[in-house]
């Protein structure tokens, strides 16, 4: 081969690769949230049985294929569709994240707080007296042990 041989470009490689990795990505994407999705799948597609669709075990193409088959759609159609469907749920699930998120701070701020205030009071006559604390923590053992034992005779 000489110098004046155009080589073919390897950016070409790189564009047919992208939308190989995109569908990849949502395969898993797919199956990874796949129990979380077959409630809606099934209020899109009544006509599919439920236990059809768990035989897919989540793969992608299977499901495309199984309402595509069992509904007369087209297999693109429904997997638009679904693909619609995992973008949606995905962004309900960021949506629902960054609204618990102001919560959680709050919580851990709390439980800072309370471990900053308490754990000196709890500490102090722990170091004290620890035998008193070693027999009253086993004193509520024996005790919680008991109860327990006599709700299970009952029972």
């Amino acid at each position: 081969m000489d110098e004046t041989t155009p080589q073919p470009a390897p950016a070409s490689s790189d564009a047919a690769a992208a939308p190989a990795a995109t569908a990849a990505a949502t395969a898993t994407q797919f199956r990874e949230r796949f129990e979380s999705l077959l409630p809606s799948i099934q209020r899109e597609w009544p006509e599919v049985a439920r236990h059809t669709l768990e035989a897919t075990r989540g793969s992608f193409d299977t499901v495309v294929e199984v309402i595509a088959r069992q509904t007369g759609r087209t297999s693109e159609g429904v997997k638009q569709q679904l693909l619609d469907l995992v973008q949606v749920t995905g962004d309900q699930a960021h949506q629902l994240a960054d609204s618990l998120r102001p919560l959680e701070e709050q919580l851990e701020q709390l439980l800072d707080d309370l471990n900053t205030s308490l754990r000196p009071r709890i500490e102090k006559p722990v170091r004290e007296r620890p035998l008193m604390a070693l027999g009253l923590a086993a004193g509520v053992g024996v005790l919680v042990g008991l109860l327990l034992a006599s709700g299970r005779r009952s029972a």
